[in-house]
């Protein structure tokens, strides 16, 4: 009698977002049962399933049902300032709901990617390797870098997947990304003004989606630097954009952080070093112009 293989469940956090809509568009494509998780906007990929990272109950319920073999946990306030401004709730998001999701990750024995961010780093240097010592200047980079702690230390298999400045040819959950953004500006021949002080790595979502998906296929472990391979100031990157796009560079006004009203203080350079992942993967980091034309690409096919 043959034996009857299932398919490898695999559940996403924050699965309407930026990077799980992606990632659960390009899994079911591939040999997973897809369960997308979220909170308020319903996924469109996926067997959508709705409850609270936050709240252990909600959390145990909805492991109890699905029993997954992988959590790729991308949910999380990531709105800088809006954490700056309501610490209790990025605590409770950020903090609480992956401790929630590593306890019971270690309880089912169930592989865990854990997605993170740049702005674990203070920015004073740039060019940040996995084995660089974090040192968040903000609340979201302190509560991310205290969801890695519970992911490294609860999790019995787990990957931290540190990513910047995530951006895609759709919008997520209603809101923009940074790219759509500055096109959407430059298009109406709309003045912009964009930092020329603070230096990130800016990431296709479907390249980070590829990467995060051999990391699960290969169930890596440890932290992985997943980003883009172009070190950029804002500045530069809509630069970038804009020339890639045949669009009027001269728009593009240059301010410096202090000329914006943030409430939060960003890292001067949080760009990630993925010389690891390079070696590592397959799905290579892309360089931002190789990143800029696959941008192009997908918006032309979204018309």
């Amino acid at each position: 009698m043959e034996t009857k293989e299932y398919p490898v469940k695999l559940l996403v956090t924050g699965a309407s977002g930026l990077l799980g809509s992606k990632l659960t568009k390009l899994a079911t494509k591939k040999s997973f049962q897809v369960y997308s998780a979220y909170y308020q906007n319903t996924p469109q990929q996926g067997t959508p399933i709705q409850f609270d990272i936050s709240k252990k109950t909600s959390t145990e319920k909805t492991f109890n049902e699905i029993k997954p073999d992988i959590v790729v946990h991308a949910a999380a306030l990531t709105h800088v300032d809006r954490c700056e401004t309501q610490k209790e709730l990025a605590w409770k998001i950020n903090v609480q709901g992956t401790e929630n999701i590593a306890k019971l990750c270690r309880r089912n024995r169930t592989y865990l990617v854990y997605v993170s961010t740049d702005y674990v780093f203070n920015g004073e240097k740039g060019n940040y390797r996995e084995t660089d010592l974090p040192a968040p200047i903000n609340h979201y980079g302190t509560t991310k870098l205290k969801g890695e702690e519970y992911a490294q230390s609860l999790a019995l298999d787990v990957c931290i997947a540190r990513t910047s400045v995530v951006y895609g040819s759709i919008p997520a959950t209603g809101k923009t990304n940074f790219a759509l953004w500055l096109l959407d500006k430059l298009r109406r021949d709309e003045e912009v003004k964009i930092v020329t002080d603070q230096t990130n790595s800016p990431t296709l979502n479907t390249n980070l989606a590829n990467m995060i998906l051999e990391i699960v296929d290969r169930r890596l472990t440890g932290i992985y630097h997943l980003a883009g391979a172009t070190a950029l100031s804002r500045y530069d990157f809509a630069k970038a954009l804009a020339e890639e796009f045949n669009l009027n560079t001269q728009l593009i006004k240059p301010v410096t952080s202090r000329e914006i009203a943030w409430k939060a203080k960003r890292p001067r350079n949080s760009s990630l070093n993925v010389a690891k992942a390079t070696q590592t993967l397959g799905s290579k980091p892309l360089k931002i112009h190789e990143a800029l034309r696959e941008l192009r690409e997908e918006l032309s096919l979204n018309k």
